[in-house]
């Protein structure tokens, strides 16, 4: 069809005599209705069918091509095209049926989505009803198939007409959980489909239905006793079950099992909270696998599958190890000797790509519902516990997959240094993409050198990792950041720090899937000879029960007291809250407590999470007590977890030394005198260490290194607990006055128990400012305490009143409960890699991001990382994608300063979403001032809930912008702006040496805001759209800072030829710009501090 000519009102020909005149623009042709029936059909071809429906009524030519169209056309979409809607409404019974007896050779009807349809005719009432439906395809004899996603229809279809298919994707809509009752499907033995996906609906039993080759069934009821009796299909390609109600007897599931075998051709495997039978599979493979059964697989996925073993696991990926490329296990599986057994198998996986370890599926991770909710509503009794791998189980993992692409690790809390995954046989040479979702024990540095390490790794994502820990910790000895609940001592590692690789393998294999890691040995020496011991001749569970008895031997007391233990649980735990950790961190026992230091009993015992110890009691005298450190006592109770060297023990001798000298000489109130000389009357008692005392030279270790106080001629013995041990609740800030006999006197009642208060004597001293030179021998580390700095001096003539404690201890703590203002623990992620791209971080407590080399990163996501503020580039050249939401701690100044001195080589854009109000002239003062080299644009956005086709669109016009600059400068020899320190000097005033500008308007009911220097925006934003104009876009300048689709500007040369005014006076006025462009848009969404929900981040 050419170009439509142009309608003009003609003048006569001849002069006044009049002539002949041409049509005037009222008689213009109708060209449609001179096309041929056979071209107007052929146009309808690419037309809806409610387009077409509507062109009967336009002319009688136009209702002649529809009809004869209608009558030949074997294909109809009633959604033309787009599956996930719904079909036109307003169709009754009689309208559908007259529309599909126009249709006599139709043979595949798609798109069949009704909104509503009535279950049966209501006499005099027009509806659209499943019986009218019916006697409408009845209507079409040659009808073959029919898509739809109705539950009746389609079971209508079923029992009414079965020689029909069901085409495409069979999916329910109105699926919901709970199931609700009125979802019900019954498939028949004959159903001709072949994808059938349910979602919340009540089935009686899967069939054995030939054709079937798609099965995905999630919430689905299976109501029948035996649902899966019959089950056989033999064309099954995907199986997917998902958090369904079926029956609850394993057994029930062997014909399912059996049935999945015999399909040759399956390639997709998905059980969620399927409780068969715990050693089914490997029976069934056993049988099967000569014939073919599951050879097929390429995806093996087991998630909170209640009774699965290892061998049902290693038997289905030994079997599909030629095809299999995708693998998700399920936390229970998730360990060492799965990894172990593959690489004793050895076997190739050529096609192996991507891995998931600790998977959970995400209803469950989703779902507000509790787990005794889930168990009413029908799913299966399944509680899952983190995974158990350690990190020898994942440098395995490398050795038998060796071509990797994807990993992704969910709360796997034994996981230390990614370092060690690191082999001479695992080099990780291929991996692209890594995923670490809530592994709170990895260590940041070895984390960092982890990734240089990696290739081709190109995209990391981070999420809920390297947790700060709770406030206050540091002072109590918590270590926080394991994020398990249970004592650091026993995650870090079993035997020793994760670097000894010997103590490791020594232990690696007793992980069982439902134990708690054991808790350390009392001698590693030993104990390692005993562990070689038991791995070389006995079985695993024997070696888990002698390695559970020397435990229990190590730490019984040397009279034989039996002391409960409370067990030791690990919880899928999330550390959300520093209060909420903290809380779960201390046991119901630990406020509870027997006094640890009484007269008359010899052995003192702490009920708190770390393992019983001995204890050397020794009656000595009160003038003895000031050697009991000195004294050479046996070193039992040993964790190499947190270590104390000699030099560093003579190191706070001394320092604690020297303060007690200095603050004897201060004067103590007559109180403090009074309570001395009273204390001095009575008789001195006897006190014993409650730890482990150190031998001079020697290493002291464990929970902490017990000192023996004396508080006016009374003994009391102080435990400073560097890991998760009993601290109190009670928020009194110094140590209480002792009476003579040992009991506790007035306020002091509050703080009676030693072992409750893990005050050190160094800080105690500190407190009082004396001493500024004395630093805490506690290296920055997520275990935060790995290192006690207990003094082991103790004092002597020394009492304290509590008012007096309070007022000297305002900047120091002893529970967690205490108000205690406390710096952020500093963690800084450093990346070096060649070939990252891009960084995602969510919920991670790293403060500082610094990228170190990285030449190819190109985005970096921080979403709600609570105390992330810096960010240093020292080498990323063309990273140009930041986003930052809901970081509340973030030190905007800084960071928009780093992305702006980086040098000009990308256009860039920096997303944030502040969670405080912005000083918006000091930012602007900021950004139009400083010495940067881009044109700058601030955009304010206050859509609420957040809208980003602003954000999106900026994306594609700011490059076009700065394109226009590049040619001009590059090819019209047009001036180049600089932005030097001399610039900065000759322009101190607004607006800085700068074009600025304004741009306001609404977006969604919501006000924006845009003030910039882009040069050529303002004069392309106001011109009229050329002949390149598209409308197919749904953008225009109401909903949008700048639609350049609108206007027909595509390109740099376009917007040229539109622009070319501005452009001479920029060059008269010697007005020169900037090649790049940088972009900030803030979103003011959370500005009042409350986060807002959003899809997007």
């Amino acid at each position: 069809m050419g170009p439509r000519r142009k309608a003009s009102k003609l003048q006569p020909v001849g002069g006044s005599g009049g002539g002949e005149l041409l049509p005037s623009p009222s008689e213009t042709k109708d060209y449609i209705n001179e096309l041929s029936h056979e071209v107007l059909c052929h146009i309808f071809r690419y037309l809806p069918m409610k387009d077409i429906v509507c062109m009967e009524s336009l002319s009688r030519k136009l209702r002649e091509a529809v009809t004869l169209y209608l009558r030949v056309v074997k294909g109809v979409d009633l959604c033309a095209g787009r599956w996930w809607e719904y079909m036109p409404s307003g169709f009754t019974d009689s309208s559908f049926l007259l529309l599909l007896k126009k249709m006599p050779d139709l043979e595949q009807l798609y798109g069949l989505h009704p909104r509503y349809l009535d279950r049966r005719r209501v006499r005099g009432y027009e509806a659209f009803s499943i019986p009218g439906v019916l006697e409408a395809l009845q209507a079409c004899p040659n009808l073959l198939g029919v898509e739809t996603s109705h539950l009746e229809l389609v079971e209508a279809i079923w029992n009414y007409m079965p020689q029909v298919h069901i085409l495409g994707k069979f999916r329910n809509r109105n699926g919901a959980f709970p199931i609700p009752a009125e979802n019900k499907l019954t498939i028949p033995i004959t159903a001709k489909i072949q994808t059938l996906h349910l979602v919340g609906v009540n089935v009686p039993e899967i069939p054995c239905v030939s054709m079937l080759r798609h099965l995905y069934l999630k919430w689905v009821r299976l109501t029948k006793p035996q649902p899966f009796k019959d089950f056989l299909c033999v064309s099954l390609r995907t199986f997917v079950m998902r958090n369904c109600a079926g029956p609850t007897n394993s057994l029930k599931y062997v014909p399912l099992v059996t049935g999945l075998a015999s399909a040759r051709n399956l390639e997709q495997l998905e059980l969620v909270r399927v409780p068969f039978l715990g050693g089914l599979i490997q029976h069934v493979v056993e049988d099967s696998w000569r014939s073919g059964g599951f050879r097929n697989l390429h995806t093996i996925v087991f998630g909170a599958c209640k009774n699965a073993l290892e061998v049902d696991l290693g038997y289905l990926i030994i079997t599909a190890a030629r095809r299999l490329h995708e693998l998700r296990i399920q936390p229970s599986l998730t360990k060492d000797g799965v990894f172990s057994a593959l690489k004793m198998a050895e076997l190739e996986f050529p096609q192996f790509e991507t891995l998931h370890l600790g998977y959970v599926d995400e209803f469950l991770l989703q779902c507000k519902m509790t787990h005794s909710e889930l168990v009413k509503y029908g799913l299966a009794d399944v509680i899952e516990n983190p995974g158990i791998i350690t990190d020898i189980g994942i440098k395995v993992v490398n050795e038998v997959f060796t071509n990797i692409k994807y990993l992704l690790i969910y709360n796997c809390p034994h996981l230390h240094n990614p370092h060690h995954w690191i082999t001479d046989q695992s080099r990780w040479s291929r991996l692209v993409d890594l995923s670490l979702v809530r592994c709170h024990a990895i260590k940041l540095e070895s984390f960092a050198q982890f990734i240089e390490s990696l290739p081709s790794l190109e995209f990391i994502c981070l999420d809920q990792m390297f947790r700060e820990p709770p406030k206050g910790c540091a002072r109590v000895g918590l270590s926080a950041g394991t994020g398990i609940g249970v004592s650091s001592a026993l995650v870090s590692n079993q035997n020793s720090n994760n670097d000894n690789e010997n103590n490791n393998n020594n232990h690696h294999h007793n992980n069982e899937a439902n134990l708690p890691p054991a808790p350390p040995p009392v001698n590693n020496n030993n104990n390692n000879q005993r562990q070689q011991q038991h791995n070389g001749k006995f079985p695993l569970h024997l070696q888990l029960l002698s390695h559970i008895g020397l435990v229990q031997q190590s730490t019984a007391g040397p009279a034989s007291a039996v002391v409960p233990k409370p067990p030791l649980v690990i919880s899928d735990s999330d550390s959300e809250e520093e209060e909420g950790l903290v809380s779960r961190l201390m046991p119901a026992s630990s406020l509870q407590q027997t006094t640890s230091c009484t007269e008359g009993v010899s052995t003192s015992y702490c009920k708190g999470k770390t393992p019983l110890r001995r204890s050397n009691n020794v009656a000595l005298p009160v003038s003895a007590s000031v050697d009991q450190s000195k004294a050479p006592v046996p070193d039992i109770s040993c964790e190499k977890s947190c270590q104390v060297t000699s030099e560093q023990i003579k190191a706070d001798m001394k320092a604690a030394a020297e303060n007690s000298r200095r603050t004897s000489v201060k004067g103590i109130t007559g109180e403090a005198r009074d309570t001395a000389q009273r204390a001095d009357n009575g008789t001195p008692q006897n006190s014993g260490s409650a730890g482990s005392a150190a031998r001079t030279g020697s290493v002291v270790s464990g929970a902490g290194a017990a000192t023996s106080r004396q508080v006016g001629g009374c003994g009391r013995v102080v435990m400073g607990m560097s890991h998760r041990t009993t601290t109190t609740t009670d928020r009194v800030a110094g140590m209480g006055v002792v009476g003579p006999c040992g009991a506790p006197t007035g306020e002091a009642a509050a703080v009676n128990h030693a072992s409750r208060r893990p005050l050190l004597t160094g800080q105690r001293e500190r407190a009082s400012g004396s001493d500024q030179d004395f630093v805490p021998r506690r290296p920055l580390t997520r275990s935060c305490t790995r290192m006690s700095s207990v003094s082991l001096v103790p004092e002597t003539g020394k009492a304290e009143v509590t008012h007096l404690m309070r007022k000297r201890m305002a900047d120091k703590s002893t529970s967690t409960s205490d108000p205690v203002t406390e710096d952020d623990h500093v963690q800084i992620l450093s990346l070096k890699s060649k070939n990252l791209v891009g960084i995602t971080l969510t919920n991670c407590g790293i403060t500082d991001l610094v990228l170190k080399d990285c030449p190819k990163m190109m985005f970096i996501h921080a979403t709600r990382c609570r105390v992330l503020k810096q960010l240093k580039v020292e080498s990323a050249p063309i990273v140009n994608r930041f986003d930052y939401a809901q970081c509340k701690k973030l030190d905007m100044e800084q960071v928009l300063d780093q992305i702006l001195r980086m040098p000009p080589e990308r256009n860039r854009i920096i997303y944030m979403r502040p969670m405080h109000q912005i000083d918006t002239v000091a930012l602007e003062r900021q950004l139009f001032q400083g010495p940067y080299p881009y044109h700058i644009a601030i955009v304010h956005e206050f859509s609420n809930p957040p809208n980003i086709r602003n954000k999106v669109r900026i994306r594609s016009w700011m490059d076009t912008i700065a394109n226009i600059s590049q040619e001009l400068i590059k090819y019209e020899f047009f001036p180049e702006a600089t932005r030097t320190e001399e610039d900065i000097k000759n322009y101190p005033r607004y607006p800085w040496g700068r074009d600025i500008y304004t741009l306001e308007g609404m977006v969604d009911g919501a006000p924006y805001s845009m003030i910039t220097d882009f040069p050529w925006l303002r004069t392309l934003r106001a011109a009229d759209p050329n002949s390149y104009a598209r409308y197919d876009f749904e953008d225009d300048e109401s909903t949008t800072i700048y639609a350049p689709r609108r206007k027909g500007q595509l390109s740099a040369d376009i917007c040229m030829e539109t622009i070319g005014e501005e452009i001479s006076e920029r060059r008269q006025s010697k007005r020169g710009v900037f090649q790049r462009v940088v972009v900030l848009f803030l979103h003011h969404c959370d500005t009042p501090g409350d986060p807002v929900d959003d899809d997007y981040i």
